[in-house]
C-alpha cells in the first residue's frame, strides 16, 4: 500500500500565485481545469447539485471600441456547464479606478453574449471575482465582499445576472494570523492560504501558513493535487523565468508610481509654502494698516515664510512617519525637534 507524500521544494522557490503570470498558469490552463473548478466552487460556496463540475475557457480579449479605449485582456474567463460566465481577476496594486474598471469588464462580458437576432432572455448570469492584494473597503473587516442588484429599502433582489466578488488578501492574512479562521472547516480559506503564502514583492514566505497547508493537503485530495501542481510550476525553468520577469515589471511599475506620487506631493508642499507666504503677507498688510505699512509688510513676510516652512516640515514629517522612518532622521531632514515629531506620531496612532 503506497503512502501519500507531499514533495518538498525550498520555500523560497515557490512562486507567488498572486502575480498574474503564475495565477494564469495555475488556474487558467486546460490541464489544471480541476483545480480551477474546485477554486471557483469554494469562492461561490457551491456544493451538491449546484456545484460547478465542468468549465470551458473562453476568449480573454475584447477589442477597442473607442479611440482612447485600451484593449482589455482578462486574466481568466470561463463558462460553466450551466452557461454561467465567470471572470477572475488578480490585482496586486490599486490603480484607484477599480470599481469602474470592474463594472466595465463585467458589462463587456455580459453584453458579448448577445448575438444578432437573440432575445434579451438569452443573457446569462455573469460573475466577476477580484482578488486584491490591497484593501478597498474601510467599511468592513470582512475579507470577502459580494455585490448584487438589490432594492435600497427592502433589499429584495432585482435579478441575479450581476454578481461581483472582492477578496481582500491583506485582511485574510491578518485574520488568519489572529486565529479567526478555521481552515479545517472553511474551504475558501484553504485556497486563499495558497494565494497568500508567498509575497513576491516583499520576498517573503509565510512558513506558518505553509506548515498548515502541508497538514491540510494530507486530508484534502484537491488541495494535495494543487500543491503538487504549484511545485511543478515553481520548478519549471521556463515558467520561473517568465514569472521573475513579470514580477520585476510589476515592481518597476510600482516604483514609478511611488516616484510620481512623491513628486506630486513635493509640488503640493511647495504650493502650500507659497500659499502660506501669501497669506502671511496679506495678514501683515492688514496689521500694517494699523501699525504702519512698512512694519506690517516686514512682519507679514517673516510670519508667512515661517508659517509656510513649518507647514511643509510638518507634512514631510508625517509622510516619513508613515514609512516608519526613525525620529532622529526625520528631525535632521525637517529641522523639527524629536518632541514635535513624537507629537505628530501620536496623531497617526
Amino acid at each position: 500500500m503506497s503512502v501519500k507524500t507531499l514533495r518538498k521544494i525550498p520555500l523560497e522557490r515557490f512562486v507567488d500565485l498572486k502575480v498574474d503570470y503564475a495565477f494564469k498558469q495555475f488556474f487558467g490552463t486546460e490541464q489544471n481545469k480541476n483545480i480551477t473548478v474546485a477554486f471557483l466552487n469554494a469562492i461561490l460556496n457551491l456544493t451538491g447539485r449546484d456545484a460547478i463540475n465542468e468549465i470551458s475557457f473562453m476568449r480573454q480579449e475584447f477589442g477597442s471600441e473607442h479611440v482612447d479605449d485600451k484593449q482589455s485582456r482578462l486574466d481568466i474567463l470561463v463558462k460553466t456547464q450551466d452557461d454561467l460566465f465567470i471572470n477572475v481577476e488578480i490585482q496586486l496594486t490599486n490603480q484607484y479606478d477599480m470599481m469602474k474598471r470592474t463594472l466595465y469588464y463585467w458589462s463587456r462580458i455580459y453584453t458579448s453574449q448577445l448575438r444578432k437576432g437573440m432575445g434579451y432572455h438569452k443573457l446569462r448570469r455573469t460573475i466577476t471575482i477580484n482578488i486584491c492584494n490591497f484593501s478597498l473597503f474601510e467599511q468592513t473587516d470582512n475579507y470577502h465582499s459580494i455585490f448584487q442588484l438589490y432594492d435600497n429599502l427592502e433589499k429584495f433582489k432585482m435579478d441575479d445576472v450581476l454578481e461581483i466578488h472582492f477578496i481582500d488578501m491583506n485582511k485574510f492574512i491578518k485574520q488568519w494570523y489572529a486565529k479567526q479562521l478555521d481552515s479545517w472547516e472553511n474551504l475558501l480559506a484553504r485556497w486563499l492560504m495558497l494565494l497568500g503564502m508567498v509575497d513576491g514583492r516583499k520576498e517573503k514566505v509565510y512558513e506558518e501558513i505553509y506548515l498548515e497547508l502541508e497538514e491540510l493537503a494530507m486530508k484534502d485530495e484537491e488541495l494535495f493535487n494543487a500543491f503538487n501542481v504549484w511545485q511543478d510550476l515553481s520548478q519549471s525553468p521556463e515558467d520561473y523565468y517568465a514569472y521573475q520577469s513579470r514580477l520585476k515589471y510589476i515592481l518597476d511599475e510600482a516604483a514609478k508610481l511611488e516616484d510620481t506620487k512623491y513628486i506630486a506631493e513635493q509640488e503640493g508642499l511647495l504650493k502650500g509654502l507659497e500659499r502660506g507666504i501669501e497669506q502671511g503677507i496679506e495678514q501683515g498688510i492688514e496689521q500694517g494698516l494699523e501699525q504702519g505699512i512698512e512694519q506690517g509688510l516686514e512682519q507679514g513676510l517673516e510670519q508667512g515664510i515661517k508659517h509656510g516652512e513649518k507647514k511643509m516640515q510638518t507634512e514631510i514629517a508625517l509622510k516619513l512617519l508613515k514609512r516608519n522612518t526613525d525620529l532622529e532622521t526625520i528631525s535632521e531632514l525637517t529641522e523639527l525637534t524629536v518632541s514635535e515629531i513624537d507629537q505628530l506620531k501620536e496623531l497617526l496612532d
